[in-house]
């Protein structure tokens, strides 16, 4: 698309003397100029934004923060040159939303350089925040409209584990014996005692959580009430009436929140929007703001876009069919990349809310797309681009019976190809030169040679000058993390590389969750739900193999100390019954303070996590002095926990400890969106990770085939997209086979666009099928991307042939 549409001849020789005559700040004009010629042309269009909505598609690597930062300074200064001349009664200001914090904080850095170093004008007139930190803005300077009372609430992460949930459920549960009943008969019950029990602890442990937990993200984030699902849910047929069972989930979770003055990110955004219901309050707010500008675009919920077009015009209320025309007052500037969508099976965030965006701002010819990347090598781009289109060409939207159906027409990828930069570009480095061939793709025989492979290529880019580069290890899930950095600690070690697994991190977080179930399960043995909490925290850390909990917890009595007449216990049953029974003597031995230093070590931690345990000990012996009971530990433990306010010991305080030189970081492909490094390397690409297999767990399978929260996850989706009907079981249940295929395909496109020289690819011939038990390899097929790229730059393996490797 051309510059035209945005700067017009005569605006573009209007661009200099609008901002030269009669300006406070000498040669600002020229400044400004100074600015937009050292963008890129996709950056060079927001660059030109004067008005109206403007929808920016941008490739990985295209500089988005970077274009953002210097458009926002570029619109402060016209902001302020019109404010200088005309001098209105109050000024307006920009405002900057974007995903993270780390992203804020980023953003902001950078706008204030250009403000500073580029137009030397004062660093004010915007504000930059996170979508949750605007609208918690907005709700707490009119708690009498929002009806927040920020004093008097507790801010809570809704999770599946979450007290909360779990009361939601049982509540349900008495009040709906019929449903739960006929969820607990499922298919082929014969009413044995066992089975029974086994599907009740599978049904309050597991389904309805997850259920709730699911549609409770889905639904509010969108302003769908529990009132509205039941609506939609006369309209499906399906047996266990999903739809209603999560509508009476979410109505009970709702209750209990405003019971014990709750809150969670979704009531932020919710409050906000009853402000901005407010006339009076509305005026201000939009009396305030001339503009606003969005990153990480495709990852906002439909209730968030709500309110940034709300904030962003003059006199919008909310009308969807009056946004986008030619002359359209809405100010919104939104930046983002669909094909960088990867939240959307966890969180409500769906990329075709971004896409409907961009095609309605095409209609209007004011969508822009940033193309150009120079991030990375060339052969990079090359094989990031081929794997985007071969994968579009899939067969993946069609149904098992290979129909087209019109709901799942919707392809992984919005069709948009990275290309590098032109000569000349600003940017320091651009689409570096690269490393060996720069992709490098191999098959090694087992995880075990996969973890040769690397470390041998490890020490080589190492070896050759450690402090200018920076590498990671990507992995798909954190289990693999974990042995991959168990595997590689020796290497690292001898050659005095520095290995930082970014995993560590998040399993300390964890440490008062896991110490909570297990001290429940020391006060109350008996207790089927505290005995499977305490379970599956042992098979988390590996210290007891993965099994059916559900059949052990069911009975506890049996499991634990099983009487004469009972059936003999499996080894592995054996090994966790032994367990379970030193945690209880040691409940009666040890004296309570020492009790959570005993579990920590028990629970085998590292050092960080010891750390993380003392402290917990020590907060929690203090606010249990002159009360030192297990009912008072319990109770401390379930505050800090449910409030989340207890922070892990830490020795770094930075992002850019994931990227520092001279180190190899293991971290998530998903923790890795945002980040780049000169190396990437991309281990065990397996088809039953990549894209997977929608699978149902088989404890669950006496349901259908089918698990109810997905089903009603495409449910909701179906409904909010406008779709005619709201699908079947069979239906919803393609639909969310197909959301997470596109999404694991974008993520591997996310992780193959991080690397700037070379990114190493494997795909062992033997894997694990779960990382759960990374010592049962068997034959494991690649992803199906990663053949057709083998073919496709098949000079490069060809190489590496040659090279022995």
């Amino acid at each position: 698309m051309s510059d035209s549409k945005f700067t017009t001849p005569v605006a573009q020789e209007s661009l200099h003397s609008e901002l030269s005559e009669r300006s406070p700040v000498p040669n600002l004009g020229e400044k400004i100029l100074a600015i937009r010629n050292s963008l890129r042309p996709g950056q060079q269009q927001m660059a030109d934004w004067g008005s109206g909505p403007l929808a920016i598609s941008a490739v990985p690597g295209a500089g988005k923060s970077t274009g953002m930062a210097a458009a926002a300074a570029i619109a402060i200064a016209r902001q302020y040159e019109r404010y200088a001349q005309s001098r209105p009664s109050s000024r307006r200001h920009l405002v900057v939303v974007t995903f993270t914090r780390s992203a804020a904080a980023n953003i902001k850095a950078k706008i204030r350089k250009f403000l500073r170093d580029d137009l030397s004008l004062p660093q004010t007139g915007f504000f930059v925040y996170t979508l949750h930190g605007l609208a918690l803005n907005i709700a707490s300077r009119y708690s009498d409209l929002s009806g927040l009372q920020l004093e008097n609430v507790t801010l809570i992460t809704p999770t599946q584990s979450h007290r909360f949930i779990r009361s939601a459920v049982e509540q349900w549960i008495a009040n709906n014996p019929g449903i739960y009943l006929r969820l607990l008969e499922g298919h082929q019950f014969d009413g044995e005692e066992t089975e029974r029990l086994r599907r009740q602890s599978v049904l309050r442990t597991e389904v309805l959580p997850e259920l709730a937990n699911t549609v409770i993200h889905e639904a509010k984030s969108s302003g769908i009430s529990p009132e509205k699902l039941r609506e939609w849910s006369k309209q499906t047929t399906d047996e266990y009436t999903i739809l209603s069972v999560a509508a009476g989930l979410y109505e009970q979770y709702q209750n209990l929140m405003r019971s014990r003055d709750f809150i969670d990110y979704d009531d932020m955004i919710l409050a906000a929007l009853r402000v901005l219901e407010n006339d009076s309050a509305r005026r201000i707010e939009q009396n305030q703001v001339f503009a606003v500008f969005e990153d990480e675009a495709q990852d906002s919920s439909p209730l968030q876009t709500q309110l940034l077009e709300i904030l962003a015009s003059d006199g919008y209320k909310g009308d969807k069919s009056s946004i986008l025309t030619p002359h359209s007052s809405l100010n919104l500037v939104r930046v983002g990349d669909p094909n960088q969508a990867i939240n959307s099976t966890f969180t409500p965030a769906d990329p075709i809310y971004f896409r409907h965006f961009c095609e309605e701002c095409d209609r209007i010819e004011r969508l822009a797309t940033m193309d150009q990347a120079g991030r990375s090598t060339r052969i990079i781009i090359e094989a990031a681009n081929f794997a985007l289109k071969w994968i579009n060409n899939q067969s993946l939207a069609k149904t098992n019976n290979g129909q087209q159906t019109p709901e799942n027409r919707q392809v992984p990828f919005r069709l948009q190809t990275i290309r590098p930069v032109e000569t000349g570009d600003p940017q320091k480095n651009a689409n570096p030169a690269p490393i060996g061939q720069g992709l490098e793709l191999y098959t090694p025989r087992d995880i075990h040679h996969t973890v040769e492979l690397l470390s041998q290529r490890v020490i080589e880019l190492f070896g050759e000058d450690p402090t200018q580069n920076s590498a990671a290890i990507l992995v798909r899930e954190n289990r693999q993390g974990r042995w991959l950095a168990e595997a590689l600690a020796p290497v690292c070690k001898e050659h005095n590389i520095t290995l930082y697994d970014v995993g560590e991190r998040d399993r300390r977080s964890h440490v008062p969750q896991e110490i909570l179930a297990l001290l429940q399960f020391c006060d109350r043995p008996h207790s089927p739900d505290y005995l499977k909490a305490a379970l599956e925290a042992l098979v988390q850390r590996q210290l007891i193999p993965t099994q059916d909990l559900n059949a052990l917890a069911s009975l506890p009595e049996e499991f634990l100390y099983p009487g004469p007449l009972a059936a003999p216990q499996a080894e592995t049953v054996q090994k966790a019954a032994r367990l379970c029974r030193n945690l209880l003597r040691a409940r009666l031995e040890l004296p309570l303070y020492q009790l959570i230093s005993f579990l920590a070590l028990t629970l085998n931690y590292d050092q960080a996590e010891l750390a993380t345990a003392d402290k917990l000990a020590e907060r929690v012996n203090q606010q249990i002095a002159g009360n030192s009971s297990m009912r008072g530990m319990l109770s401390a433990l379930s505050e800090i926990v449910s409030s989340e306010r207890f922070e892990p010991v830490e020795t770094e305080d930075s992002e850019e400890r994931y990227t520092r030189r001279g180190q190899l970081t293991i971290i998530t492909m998903h923790k890795a969106k945002g980040l780049d490094w000169d190396y990437v390397f991309l281990p065990f690409l397996h088809e039953n990770l990549i894209p997977g297999r929608f699978w149902v767990p088989p404890q669950s399978q006496f349901l259908g085939d089918f698990t109810l929260s997905e089903v009603a996850r495409a449910q909701i989706r179906a409904a909010l997209h406008g779709e005619s009907t709201i699908p079947d079981v069979t239906q919803a249940w393609e639909q969310a086979k197909h959301l997470k295929i596109s999404e694991e395909y974008r993520l591997l496109y996310v992780a193959m666009t991080r690397a700037k020289r070379l990114v190493w690819m494997s795909a062992a011939q033997k894997a694990p099928f779960t990382w759960s038990k990374p010592e049962n390899l068997q034959e494991q097929a690649p992803c199906p991307v990663f053949p057709a790229l083998k073919r496709q730059f098949s000079e490069c393996v060809a190489n590496l042939a040659v090279m022995g490797k």
